[in-house]
């Protein structure tokens, strides 16, 4: 594998689909896989088959609808777990499990009621168990971000000497930091043994905003997978959303990272599962939200008037949108004003815009955006 190329894993239809009300039959997941499968994105976690016969048949649809993409279907260590995820995955062309079990002190004390070291012989049991049935073995150790490095280390070696290929390190409470998740990850690379023959990879949640920074962070100090979800969406505050991580890799070419993502379909994909999940993207969401793009400040308005990047770092066309926004609000300035007039086709002398802009400003004070037809008005007023 490209040492510099970010594999990307989405779990849109398995963690994303278990925020409430977020339920996709079959059919819908199917449209969502090969979207995804358009969109480039490299291992598709398709469900958790022994949650539900829905999530076990998705699984196994989603693996004869896609061929490029590996499909993925989750299990706890559990026998049982397995074997049905192992059964779910025979349509796939290219088939991964991926199983683990809880590290850190609270669930192993709490969750689990066991011992550090029973933690570590069910994973090396559930990595064997999963590799007699697939090749590509992925192992999480949920909780990874409040687990020790000294232990994580220790369950990550025997997983690795187990056969594992890929080897997720979630922050399942999203409470790392960003110079503590990179750091937790650059620790694994220098303290497991062959852990070079194995792929590291970021699960980060949002619960403090930070899922998107800890999987960049994740990247640098060496995870060459990052987990994430389309919007963003997943348990409580979400995941890492997939168009934020892309969209940095590609504007900070000096990370030397990259993925084989078609940024193009990005609002595609992102409308998509919003409205088959019914699941509203707030409109200030980075890169997809409706004011992503969309200017009301007439400081800001006349700057992207004159050049778009003096307030715009991302191409609108870059991730599928047409064009920016200029939204005419009592804070927009002349300069916009005279804008959308040319667009409306009215080329105002500097005299009249000037009598339509108080007029304009009546208007804005009374309505929370200035729509055409109000231009429109503006204009018939004066003839």
């Amino acid at each position: 594998m490209d040492t510099n190329r970010i594999q990307i894993f989405d779990t849109t239809l398995r963690d994303g689909e278990q925020v409430p009300g977020c339920k996709l039959d079959t059919t819908q997941k199917l449209v969502i896989a090969r979207q995804l499968e358009l969109l480039g994105v490299d291992v598709i976690e398709a469900g958790f088959p022994i949650s539900s016969p829905g999530d076990f048949k998705s699984v196994r649809e989603i693996g004869l609808a896609v061929s490029e993409p590996i499909v993925c279907a989750l299990s706890r260590a559990v026998k049982k777990d397995i074997e049905v995820a192992a059964d779910s995955l025979k349509t796939a062309k290219r088939a991964r499990i991926h199983t683990g079990i809880g590290t850190s002190d609270s669930h192993i004390q709490y969750k689990l009621r066991t011992t550090p070291e029973r933690i570590i012989e069910r994973a090396v049991d559930a990595v064997k168990y999963a590799k007699s049935f697939v090749e590509d073995v992925e192992f999480y150790a949920e909780d990874a971000g409040r687990t020790s490095n000294e232990f994580l280390a220790k369950v990550i070696q025997a997983v690795v000497n187990a056969g594992a290929t890929v080897l997720n390190i979630p922050d399942t409470t999203g409470y790392c930091l960003p110079n503590e998740y990179g750091e937790k990850i650059a620790f694994l690379r220098a303290n497991v043994k062959g852990i070079h023959k194995c792929v590291l990879s970021t699960h980060c949640h949002n619960d403090l905003g930070l899922a998107t920074a800890n999987s960049i962070a994740g990247a640098v100090g060496g995870a060459r997978q990052i987990e994430c979800t389309i919007n963003g969406i997943g348990e409580r505050a979400g995941n890492t959303a997939l168009e934020e991580v892309v969209m940095i890799m590609r504007q900070h070419e000096g990370l030397g990272l990259y993925t084989n993502i078609n940024s193009k379909l990005l609002l595609e994909t992102s409308h998509l599962v919003s409205e088959s999940m019914g699941m509203v993207v707030q409109p200030n969401k980075a890169i997809v939200g409706d004011n992503a793009f969309a200017h009301s400040s007439g400081i800001h308005q006349d700057g992207v008037i004159k050049r778009r990047d003096t307030y715009e770092i991302i191409d609108p066309a870059e991730v599928g949108v047409d064009e920016s926004r200029i939204v005419l609000t009592a804070r927009s300035g002349r300069a916009a004003l005279a804008y959308r007039f040319k667009n409306l086709g009215y080329n105002v002398s500097k005299v009249q815009l000037d009598d339509l802009y108080q007029e304009f400003l009546r208007v804005a004070d009374r309505k929370k955006e200035v729509a055409d037809m109000d231009l429109e008005d503006m204009i018939s007023a004066t003839v």
